[in-house]
């Protein structure tokens, strides 16, 4: 009991410090959950190896063991955005610095307990976010109607897990947890698209909102031989309540819910000390409105916040990760890991997301373990997201053609610790 109440107050500590995060690897998806996973490019749909396991696969709670982990992220994202060409439109053209905010720091929190040799019970906190960008020195002309204010976007959200799982048998079990969201949003600084708003006074400049929702995940893991497990695992879409300060600015006034993902997964032991592990991950950001509906939607008389109105004009994306660890002796264990994907933002929606550009595509990490002794380990991990830039192409549709394109740019690094206790 003193473990279970030790656990659900780190929680609750877990949940308080979340509101500082962002997040933006994968669209706004994290690049992987757990400071372990995180070391091999976010690998762990077949590779349970903490109380993080929920996050990825439900399944993988029942292999893990009686266990508690704790781990913070501190996460550097510099995003960079201009609208060309410069010497066409003074004072609307430019390039903008949306670094105003560069550090953030990501807690996560994992329980697990074995109710018996085939029932694991656990709880898993951690986070998504990622549509955070800071212009200050004027903002984007463009986007503040040349207001000077600073122009900015928040959107944070907290995953709590409760997770069971149930071993078939000793090689085979299922899992699924119930993910419960608190997510929040803040936008400043877009007076310039008022006009296109279908509720001007709940669109821009309304301070923090916040909505809650709920969605499961389920999940399968299977050692097939002693040396090959494989996994699969499935997260329905998330129903959020809506963001009732901004409903003029979200599609279906104010919708803004978590898309669908699902992934399967394989690991490998090739030698007693090498494993190898690959997953594959999809996305369907275009199943909802607010995140997939094109921008060019306000020249069809479909203003923000409306029906079916615009939105980021996000694509689904497929991310493929591989990741290997090797025991380098019964206390280290070394990692490292390689992921890809193709960005969610086409060359023809980059104007929006200017302050949501989520397009970095190839991540490599590198990561190890020591055991501090029997019961407690201590875990880092490193990630680099390659720079990538988004050359807009009619991106601008407010504008005469080839009168101005909307380009975005960034790159990103984290560093990650995590302790670990046995039980």
């Amino acid at each position: 009991m003193k473990k279970l109440m030790g656990a659900l107050a780190i929680t609750g500590i877990t949940g308080a410090m979340l509101p500082g995060m962002a997040l933006a690897t994968n669209g706004y998806f994290s690049h992987g959950y757990g400071i372990k996973a995180k070391g091999m490019a976010g690998v762990g749909i077949a590779l349970p190896q903490d109380a993080l396991a929920a996050a990825t696969n439900p399944a993988g709670m029942a292999f893990v063991g009686d266990r508690l982990d704790a781990g913070l992220d501190w996460f550097r994202p510099i995003r960079d955005s201009e609208l060309v060409p410069v010497n066409a439109m003074p004072g609307v053209t430019g390039k903008f610095n949306g670094s105003g905010k560069k550090n953030f720091f990501i807690p996560e929190f994992g329980y697990n307990k074995m109710l018996n040799p085939s029932m694991a019970l656990g709880v898993s906190v951690y986070g998504n976010g990622g549509m955070n960008t800071t212009y200050g020195n004027g903002g984007i002309p463009l986007f503040n109607g040349f207001s000077g204010k600073k122009t900015s976007m928040n959107m944070e959200q907290l995953f709590i897990a409760p997770t069971f799982a149930w071993k078939l048998n000793q090689d085979h079990a299922i899992g699924a947890s119930v993910n419960l969201v608190y997510q929040t949003f803040e936008l400043k600084g877009l007076d310039g698209f008022v006009a296109s708003s279908m509720d001007p006074a709940r669109f821009n400049d309304e301070g923090k909102d916040s909505s809650t929702g709920w969605g499961v995940k389920i999940g399968y893991t299977g050692n097939l031989t002693d040396a090959v497990t494989v996994g699969a695992t499935y997260q329905s879409r998330t129903w959020m309540g809506k963001f009732k300060k901004y409903r003029g600015l979200f599609a279906n006034q104010g919708e803004f819910d978590i898309p669908e993902n699902y992934g399967i997964g394989i690991a490998v032991k090739a030698t007693p000390k090498l494993t190898l592990a690959a997953d594959i991950q999809r996305i369907n950001y275009g199943s909802v409105d607010s995140i997939a509906n094109p921008v060019s939607r306000l020249l069809a008389g479909n203003p923000l916040g409306s029906d079916n109105g615009p939105g980021f004009g996000w694509r689904d994306m497929t991310v493929y990760k591989l990741g290997v660890s090797y025991a380098w002796s019964n206390a280290l264990t070394l990692r490292a890991g390689f992921s890809t994907t193709r960005q969610p933002v086409p060359k023809n929606e980059t104007l929006f997301n200017m302050i949501a550009p989520g397009v970095v595509e190839k991540h490599l990490t590198l990561g190890a373990t020591w055991a501090v002794s029997p019961s407690s380990e201590l875990t880092v991990a490193y990630m680099h997201a390659f720079s990538k830039k988004v050359k807009g192409s009619g991106s601008v549709p407010l504008f005469p053609p080839g009168a101005a394109e909307a380009n975005l740019k960034m790159y990103q690094d984290s560093l990650g610790i995590a302790y670990g206790i046995k039980f």
